[in-house]
């Protein structure tokens, strides 16, 4: 039962990843390939490189959300930093490159002077994870050889198209994150780092820098929830999970095992047709469509 996975982008929802792969691994699935998106970059490199969803969702829990967007002497121009977010992926990511991975894995991100999206699969595991979640101006552009990255929800919300590229004669299965078209657009806060006071933090939510972000993360929700829709309807994945996250942002300090519990939920869901989409009735028409076309 040999699949290979797209996973979206989508912020802090992306915890739900690691449920979804951990009940993959329970119904005996064997992901062949990962291609990732934004947060969903940041779990599949993480789970190619040996990281057990256990492991991952430890990791997540241990980690301090209040220090993650803290900035540092490598941050660029942004909103937000990812001073602590950089200390994580060294720790465990440390010098691996796409040549250490047990299982192949590929990340999209965006050049913004070239306006094309970049399969990132070869150099630095972490330089792949800080381009990939690059959210634009909101996160420090990443940069890498000749090109600026940004985040590559920019383009290509949920990755079908490289996880096909990755494992053509697999069935895609596709963890979406964004909310369905008819979907209320939920509004968004600022997360304040830890390192300012509560009071100095409350009133920093409430200036209208930060009402502006609301705004501004909203379109971006919207746009992305639209580019999602039409990509998913062209290229058609065998199976599309959609976790029920909703009710949470990009930003959000989560609990981090509540929202793998729902990607559990979301694939216990697509279960059956799961197991049709890999069946061998299911494999031989799509290799007869191939050549016959």
């Amino acid at each position: 039962m040999d699949i290979t996975l797209a996973l979206g982008g989508g912020g802090a929802k992306g915890n739900s990843h690691i449920g979804v792969l951990r009940r993959l691994e329970k119904e005996g699935y064997r992901i062949r390939s990962v291609a990732g998106t934004s947060f969903g970059g940041l779990v599949g490199i993480l789970y190619c490189a040996g990281y057990s969803p256990q492991e991952i969702q430890a990791a997540f829990e241990e980690s301090d959300q209040r220090h993650l967007y803290s900035r540092d002497a490598l941050d660029g121009p942004s909103m937000l930093g990812l001073g602590g977010a950089r200390k994580l992926f060294d720790q465990m990511l440390g010098e691996k490159t796409f040549d250490d991975l047990r299982i192949p894995c590929a990340v999209t991100a965006v050049d913004i002077n070239a306006g094309c999206e970049i399969i990132i699969s070869s150099g630095f595991l972490k330089d792949a994870v800080l381009a990939t979640i690059a959210l634009p101006g909101i996160f420090p552009v990443q940069r890498i050889a000749d090109w600026e990255l940004v985040d590559g929800g920019v383009l290509n919300p949920v990755p079908v198209s490289v996880a096909r590229m990755l494992s053509p004669d697999l069935p895609v299965v596709a963890v979406v994150l964004n909310d369905p078209m008819d979907k209320p657009v939920r509004p968004y806060t600022i997360p304040v780092p830890g390192i300012f006071p509560r009071q100095i933090a409350e009133r920093i939510t409430r200036i209208s820098l930060a009402q502006s972000l609301d705004i501004f993360l909203r379109a971006v929700d919207v746009s992305s929830r639209a580019l999602a829709h039409y990509r998913l309807e062209l290229e058609k994945p065998e199976v599309i999970v959609r976790p029920a996250v909703h009710d949470f942002g990009l930003l959000d300090k989560v609990v981090v095992a509540d929202l793998a519990q729902l990607g559990e939920q979301a694939l216990e869901e697509v279960l059956p047709q799961l197991k049709k989409a890999v069946s061998w009735r299911a494999r031989f028409t799509k290799i007869l469509l191939g050549v016959t076309r």
